[in-house]
C-alpha cells in the first residue's frame, strides 16, 4: 500500500526529455529522447506540523516534496517547477506483490493492470491502424477470438491518472501532461511524469467507502432524467446519400413514424429515438457518417422541431449527436473561420484534422468567444428544438503541434480537452435550466470529465465477439471506468465499427440486447455501415427479443434509479466488479461478469454459437431470474440459450423483473 511509511521511503529519479508525437486519425505514435537520467538521494527529512518536508538532491540542486499524512490519507506535493535541464520525474513506491490494480481510465482487453505499463494519454482507441491486421484476420476466421493487442501498443479514449488497489486504496495524480504508470514490478509501483507531480492517496475499510472518498475528490454524475429508464432508445438513420442508394428510400420523420409503429406492434418499449444524422449525412469509404454542421437538416428531417414535440407527447424523446469538429463544406464552418474560432496550425491557417477519410476544422475552446459560440449552438440548435439528449463524441484529437488562441502548450492541454468539451455540454444544459430533463453521453475523458459529463458510453466497439474491441470488451471498459471514479456508463447495442469483412450477425445483436438490458441505459446503434449489418427491425424474432428485454429493462427502472441516486450521492458505481462486495481471489480477476448494484449478478454470453457459459458465483445465495433455480457460491456451467442469459439476483432481495410481461 502507498501509505505514509512508503511515501517517506520513496525513490526519486529525474532527467531531461523531449517528446515526439505523431498523430494519425487520433492515434498517437510516441517517442522521446531522455538525457541525463539520475537518481536523487534523500538529503533531509524535516518533521512539520501536518507531515514532512523531504529534500532530495542530485548534489547540485534540491527538489523538495511536501508530504502531509495521516492514517487514511497521504498527499505528496512537489515544491519545484520544470527547468531547462529537468522535466522528467520517476517516483517509485514499495507495494504488496499480491495486490491487483484497476483503473487508469478505461481499459478494454485488460481489467487487472498488475504487470502492465499504462500510458496515460487520451487517444482514439479503436483506430483501425492501432490493431494489427493479423489479429483482425484471425478474429474474422474464428481462430483466435481471445487474442489481445500487446499492452505496450494500447491506447484509450479515456485515460486518467487514477488507479485503485485491491488493498483498498486509490491514487490520483493531479497532472495533465503525458505520464506512465508502471505496474510491471510486483514489488514496486513507478509513476512517471513530465511535470512536477501532486499525488493524493486515500484508503478505506470497504470499496464503498473508498469510492465515496475517490469521487468526493474527482466528482460525481447527476441523476439521469427519469424517462431514460422507461424502455429503449432506438437508433435510426437515413442510409441514403445523394448519388448512392443503400436500402429503401428515406423520407426523414415519416420513416421514424413507421418504425415506431412497427416497434410498438411488436411490444417494444421505446422511450427515445436517436438520429445521429439529424444534421445531415455523408457517405465515405468508412461508411455512413454524420455531416458535422450542427443544425437540423431540413431536407432529411423536415419539420423536425414540430415532430419532436409530437413524439414527446407520446413518451418518445429525440436524441442527436455533436462533436468538437465542423464540416468544411457547410455554413457553420464559414462563420467559425471568419471569426477566428478554429484551432490554428503553425502558419496561422485553420488546422484541418483528418478523421476517418475526410478533414475537418476543430473549434478552439481556449478562445472565450469561440467557446460561447459553440455552447450557444448546442443551446439553440439542439436543446432549442426539443432534443432530450445527445452523444457528445470525440475530444481526443487536439494536435500537439497546433497553435491555440490562449497561447498554451497543446501538449499540456491535450489530455484536458475532453473535460473541457464535457464542461461545455454540461453548461449548455444547466444554462438552459434542463438538468434532470436533458442529458448527454461522452466517450473521451481525463480528470475533470467525471465532474462534468452526465454519462459515458464505452466507445465504438467492433461489431464482433473480440476481447479487444467487440462485445467482450464492454465489461472491462465499464469496470475500469467504475474503479477510476466514473459510475454511470453503457454501450452501443450491437457495436458500431465495421471494418474489412466484418459484419454484425443476428446472434451478436441478440446477445448485445440481452447484456444492455441490464445496464443504466438501453440504447442501440445501426453502425457505420448499417446496410451490411443486421438491424433491430429486420425480422420478427429480433423484434420479439427486443420487446422482451426492453420490458425487462423497464421493470428494473426503480432499482436502477436507486443505484444511480446512490452513485450521485456517494459515488458508488452502478455496474461493479465482483470483488467490490466479495473478497475472493477469483473475484479480483473476473472480467466477463459484473454486479448491477448490490443485488444482481450479470454474466452475458460473449462467445459465438454458445448455448451455455461458465459462471463464477461469489459466496452467497443466487437465484437465476429465468429458471428460478437457486445456487450457492462456486463455478457452474449454466445453460444460456438465446433469450435466457445467466442473470441472478441475491436471495432475499426485492428486485422486481418483468420476465413474463
Amino acid at each position: 500500500m502507498i501509505d505514509l511509511v512508503n511515501v517517506l521511503d520513496m525513490k526519486v529519479e529525474i532527467a531531461w526529455g523531449e517528446n515526439d508525437f505523431t498523430m494519425s486519425r487520433g492515434s498517437f505514435k510516441y517517442k522521446q529522447k531522455i538525457r541525463g537520467r539520475r537518481k536523487l538521494f534523500l538529503r533531509e527529512k524535516i518533521k512539520k506540523e501536518k507531515g514532512y518536508e523531504l529534500t532530495y538532491s542530485d548534489g547540485n540542486r534540491d527538489y523538495i516534496f511536501e508530504v502531509i499524512g495521516k492514517t487514511d490519507k497521504v498527499t505528496v506535493k512537489a515544491k519545484f517547477k520544470n527547468t531547462e535541464d529537468v522535466n522528467r520525474f520517476w517516483l517509485t513506491f514499495k507495494t504488496n506483490p499480491k495486490e491487483h490494480i484497476y483503473g487508469c481510465g478505461e481499459t478494454y482487453s485488460e481489467f487487472d493492470l498488475k504487470g502492465q505499463n499504462v500510458r496515460v494519454w487520451v487517444a482514439e482507441h479503436q483506430n483501425v491502424s492501432r490493431i494489427s491486421k493479423k489479429i483482425i484476420k484471425d478474429t474474422l476466421r474464428g481462430k483466435r477470438p481471445d487474442k489481445t493487442l500487446p499492452f505496450d501498443k494500447y491506447e484509450s479514449y479515456y485515460a486518467q491518472p487514477t488507479f485503485v488497489s485491491s488493498d483498498k486504496y486509490y491514487v490520483h495524480c493531479d497532472i495533465n501532461s503525458y505520464s506512465e504508470f508502471d505496474f510491471t514490478n510486483p514489488n514496486y509501483i513507478t509513476l512517471y511524469f513530465q511535470e512536477p507531480p501532486n499525488i493524493i492517496c486515500e484508503s478505506a475499510d470497504t470499496f464503498e467507502h473508498l469510492s465515496e472518498k475517490e469521487t468526493k475528490l474527482l466528482g460525481r454524475q447527476p441523476v439521469l432524467p427519469k424517462w431514460v429508464y422507461e424502455g429503449s432508445i432506438i437508433a435510426m438513420q437515413d442510409w441514403q446519400v445523394e448519388g448512392k442508394e443503400t436500402k429503401e428510400g428515406f423520407d426523414g420523420c415519416g420513416n421514424i413514424d413507421r418504425k415506431l409503429e412497427k416497434l410498438e406492434a411488436a411490444g417494444v418499449k421505446v422511450n427515445g429515438v436517436w438520429c445521429q444524422d439529424w444534421c445531415g449525412c455523408r457517405c465515405t469509404g468508412f461508411g455512413y457518417q454524420v455531416m458535422w454542421n450542427w443544425r437540423y437538416d431540413k431536407n432529411q428531417y423536415a419539420d423536425l422541431p414540430e415532430k419532436i414535440a409530437k413524439w414527446r407527447a407520446k413518451g418518445v424523446r429525440f436524441l442527436g449527436y455533436i462533436n468538437p469538429f465542423i464540416a468544411l463544406e457547410k455554413d457553420l464552418y464559414l462563420e467559425a473561420s471568419k471569426n477566428g474560432y478554429c484551432v490554428k496550425d503553425k502558419d496561422g491557417k485553420d488546422y484541418l484534422v483528418t478523421i476517418t477519410t475526410f478533414p475537418a476544422a476543430m473549434v478552439d475552446f481556449t478562445n472565450p468567444a469561440a467557446y460561447e459560440w459553440y455552447k450557444n449552438t448546442i443551446k439553440e440548435n439542439m436543446i432549442g428544438i426539443g432534443m432530450a439528449g445527445w452523444m457528445a463524441d470525440f475530444g481526443e484529437y487536439l494536435p500537439i503541434d497546433a497553435v491555440l488562441y490562449s497561447g498554451e502548450d497543446p501538449a499540456k492541454l491535450h489530455n484536458q480537452w475532453p473535460a473541457i468539451w464535457a464542461k461545455m455540454n454540461r453548461e449548455a444544459i444547466e444554462e438552459s435550466d434542463k438538468l434532470g430533463e436533458v442529458f448527454f453521453f461522452t466517450r473521451a475523458g481525463h480528470t475533470g470529465t467525471i465532474r462534468y459529463s452526465t454519462m459515458m458510453w464505452t466507445g465504438d466497439q467492433h461489431v464482433d465477439w473480440s476481447v479487444d474491441d467487440g462485445i467482450a470488451s464492454v465489461i472491462p471498459a465499464t469496470l475500469s471506468l467504475a474503479m477510476s471514479g466514473y459510475g454511470i456508463t453503457h454501450s452501443d447495442v450491437g457495436g458500431y465499427t465495421t471494418v474489412m469483412n466484418m459484419t454484425r450477425g443476428k446472434e451478436l445483436l441478440l446477445r448485445w440486447v440481452e447484456m444492455n438490458a441490464f445496464s443504466p441505459l438501453f440504447r442501440s446503434h445501426e453502425g457505420n455501415q448499417p446496410s451490411r449489418n443486421v438491424q433491430l427491425c429486420d425480422d420478427d424474432e429480433i423484434l420479439q427479443h427486443l420487446g422482451k428485454f426492453s420490458r425487462i429493462h423497464e421493470s428494473l427502472s426503480e432499482y436502477i434509479q436507486k443505484l444511480v441516486k446512490l452513485q450521485s450521492d456517494k459515488g458508488i458505481p452502478v455496474m461493479l466488479p465482483l470483488f467490490y462486495y466479495y473478497d475472493e481471489e477469483a473475484a479480483y480477476v473476473e472480467k466477463s461478469e459484473y454486479l448491477l448494484g448490490r443485488d444482481m449478478l450479470v454474466a452475458p454470453v460473449l462467445k459465438e454459437n454458445a448455448t451455455s457459459r461458465r459462471v463464477y458465483l461469489p459466496d452467497d445465495r443466487w437465484i437465476h431470474i429465468f429458471t428460478k433455480e437457486e445456487y450457492g457460491g462456486g463455478c457452474y456451467e449454466i445453460d444460456a440459450p438465446i433469450g435466457q442469459p445467466p442473470v441472478f439476483v441475491r436471495a432475499g432481495s426485492d428486485v422486481i423483473l418483468g420476465i413474463n410481461n
